[in-house]
This record gives C-alpha cells, structure tokens and sequence, in this order.
C-alpha cells in the first residue's frame, strides 16, 4: 500500500473468507485482499468491483505477480469479469470469463476502478493456426519398418504400444516421434490438458492453449506421487495428467518401481485419476496413449544369438514386468538395431506428414463406423464392429486353446486387427491375414533371440 501511495487504513480489519468449507490458500488472494481493503475504506467505489474476481500476488513494491493456476481459478468463476496480472493473461483469456482485464501494478488496479483510467489491453491472443510448432519427424528414422508400423497403429486407434529392442535400436527415437502422427487436440481436451499445466506451475505455449498432443518422459526414479499426482500440502498434477491428450513415455520400463507401474492400470482403464488426502479430493483427467521402451533381456540383447542371459537371469527379468500392466498393451514391438546400409543409405523413410494422412483417414473411418478409436471396444462390441472371418476365427481359436492367448488377450488382438483394416480401408470382415498380423505384434520380453 505504502509503495503504491495508498493509505492503510488505522484500524483493525477483519478479513471474512466465508464460505469456510472452500480451501483459500496461497498468494494468489493478495489482490482480492488488498482490493476488499481499500472497498471498504471507501478509496474504490464499491459498484465497481461488483461482479468482478481479483487473482494475483502483490510484490511489497506494489506490482502484481503472476500465479500459478489461474487458469483453474478463473474457469471457477467464467460468470464474472476477471482482472488478473498481465503475465497471466495469456491462460485466462482461453478460459473465456464474462471479460479479462490486466493490469501491472495495485495502483493501476485502483486507478482503473476510479475511472481515473482505462484498463490495458494486450496483444490480442494468437489463433492455434498461427501458432508454429516443430515436431520431431519421423523421416529422420531409417529402417524399422516393424516398428513403424507400430507407431502408425498406436496412433491410429489408440494403442498402447511397447517396444522391446537393445540399447541404442531407436526406441526412445521413435517415440518421440508418435505426438506429431495424432491429430491436434479439440477444444474440451485442449482447455484440460491446458488447465493442468496451469496448476502445476509449468509455462504455457504461444498464444496460451495447449492444442499439439503433449508428451512426458519422467525419469524412472520419480516417486509414486510424481507419477500419479497429489501432494502433502497442495494436490498438484502428477505425469499422467500432464500427458492429457497425448504420450505418456516411459523408457527402461522395468526399472520403475513396481507400485508406481500398477498405479497406472486404473487411468488407462477409466481415462481419470482420482486423488484423495486427509484434506482434499480431486479428480484429474489422465486420458493418454501410454509408450514403454525396454530391453529384451538383462544383457540388452543385440544381434541374434548375441544374449549373454541364462535361463535364471531370463526368468528374473520377466518378474521385473506386472503381467497386468503388459496386458493394457495392445502392441509389443520388437526393435531391431538397423543395418549398416539403413543408416548410411541416401532414401529416408516416410515423413510424418504422409503418414498422418493414412491415420486421419483409420480415426475418421473408426469414429463414422463406432463413435470411438478401436482401443476403446469393449467385448459387448466387438463382434459388431470387428466381425471375423471363419479363417480368421479358426486361427484365434488355434492360439487360445494352445494357451498362447488369454480373454483379454484375444480381445485386444481383435482390437488391432480392426486398426490394420481401418489402416487398409478395409470395412469387411476381419481376414486371417489381419489376424496374423496382430498376433506377429505381440511379442514377449525375456524371450532370446534366435540366430
């Protein structure tokens, strides 16, 4: 107040944050305070701050700070205007509030409900055309058309994909490349996605929506409730929220820790992460396409008949994966490292942008024909949507009754067999070919290779 020439007032204030069962914590109240403060001491007219939410951090020089997120705040409150400080502009324009006003400093606030003068406006917001982003392209991949045709797939209908190769084949190389093979993320999952980085704290792109599928690639030391979220003090997202709409990547998946692996089954399943602590609940969207790079065996595998690995150290290795989790993975790829004639050859693969062409047209053809990607076919719906063949029938018979697929296994079996059709343009019946095809892309890890 000092700093901003204003006068405190010489009596005690009592603040009322009625109601008392909604949590107010933090600095993002400081304006509002200040604001209340000075109404009623009769320095702002009490009519102009009517209808109106203050959010934003006052400096003792008297500027206002940004928060970390308004976005969330202010999508709480779209039927009033808003005035927030001008660094968070950005995020509470894309929650379209009754209005957006801005302002740098608590004396301009205050002049501006004066009618002393009139409120900023900044540079209007970038539409999602304008904003340029560059993505890894997958042209830059030489070879690996297995795993190609994984990626392809994933994106297409919504796959969660596993790749299984020895160090330094491209795992990581490729999948940081699925995020530009899906489409731009529509309005409600664009204002999610952007509302949970808002509340974690982290920077907003050009233009403040988040419209490219994001993708997360945390460490495999990160804790439990980085994974899934939450948090003593404040609930703040965790990796699988932050992945909203696009890839969640977790490479070396066998050196997680088991409880933060099996904390993912429940959000693949439902799409949400439910939070509960002694003093919160939230819910928190965590719709993603999961991606999981490991190696082959402990020795990392390599060439055909180059495993080191006994039998012992095999086994132990597959203990390392919960047979639950690989079960949500409807692709296992085997990566193999690429020729010598593959990486100094001069012809590159296919880029990106050819074939996203081909997934646009798999997603459109699966939502015309179900409503939904393929991986969301449940059991009641898939002989509708995926009818088979009796050759095609013949052979998942083959494999169940020799133990080689489980129920959910099958299903999950159909489901890409009907994103290789979609893939194909085919609408018919599912053909033994495209079953064949679905089998060859489950592959098992802690499986030696052979020479």
């Amino acid at each position: 107040f000092v700093s901003s020439g204003l006068e405190w007032p010489a009596r005690r204030i009592t603040m009322n944050l009625a109601p008392s069962d909604v949590r107010k914590v933090g600095s993002s109240l400081d304006l509002a305070i200040a604001i209340a403060v000075l109404a009623a001491n009769g320095k702002v007219p009490l009519a102009s701050v009517a209808n109106t939410a203050f959010v934003g951090e006052l400096g003792l020089d008297g500027r206002l700070r940004a928060v970390v997120g308004a976005a969330p705040m202010i999508a709480a409150r779209r039927d009033v205007d808003v005035v927030v400080p001008t660094d968070n502009w950005a995020e509470a324009s894309i929650v379209r509030p009754r209005s957006v006003r801005v302002a740098s400093t608590l004396l301009e606030v205050v002049e501006c409900l004066n009618g002393a003068r009139e409120w900023t406006c900044p540079e209007g917001a970038r539409s999602r055309d304008s904003v340029a982003v560059v993505v890894p392209d997958l042209a830059d991949v030489r070879g690996q058309e297995t795993a190609r045709l994984g990626l392809e797939l994933a994106a297409s209908g919504g796959h969660h994909l596993l790749l299984i190769g020895p160090p330094g084949s491209g795992k990581t190389m490729l999948a940081q490349r699925l995020p530009g093979l899906l489409p731009r993320l529509d309005d409600d999952t664009a204002l999610a996605a952007t509302m949970v980085r808002s509340a974690a704290g982290e920077s907003l792109p050009p233009g403040g929506l988040v419209t490219i599928p994001p993708i997360r690639m945390p460490h495999h030391s990160l804790s439990h409730i980085a994974m899934v979220g939450g948090g003593s003090g404040v609930l703040r997202p965790g990796e699988i929220s932050l992945a909203h709409g696009g890839v969640l990547f977790l490479d070396e998946l066998g050196e997680f820790a088991p409880s933060t692996l099996d904390a993912l089954r429940q959000p693949l399943e439902e799409g949400v992460v439910r939070l509960s602590r002694a003093n919160a609940t939230a819910t928190l969207p965590a719709r993603f396409t999961l991606v999981g790079a490991t190696n082959p065996c402990p020795c990392g595998g390599g060439p055909p008949g180059s495993c080191s690995c006994d039998d012992s150290a095999l086994a132990r290795y597959r203990r390392r994966f919960s047979g639950p989790l690989l079960d949500r993975f409807d692709l296992r790829v085997v990566v193999q490292s690429p020729e010598a004639d593959e990486l100094l050859g001069q012809f590159a693969g296919e880029s990106t942008a050819e074939v996203l062409v081909r997934v646009q047209a798999a997603r459109e053809r699966a939502i015309e024909r179900q409503g939904r990607l393929n991986a969301a076919l449940d059991a009641s719906s898939i002989d509708e949507h995926a009818p088979l063949s009796e050759a095609a029938r013949r052979l998942l018979r083959d494999n169940v009754e020799r133990g080689r697929l489980s129920g959910r296994g099958l299903l999950r079996v159909r489901r890409v067999a009907r994103s290789l059709a979609d893939l194909a343009a085919h609408d018919g019946e599912l053909t033994d070919h495209h079953i064949a095809a679905a089998l060859a892309l489950r592959s098992h890890i802690g499986v030696r290779p052979r020479p």
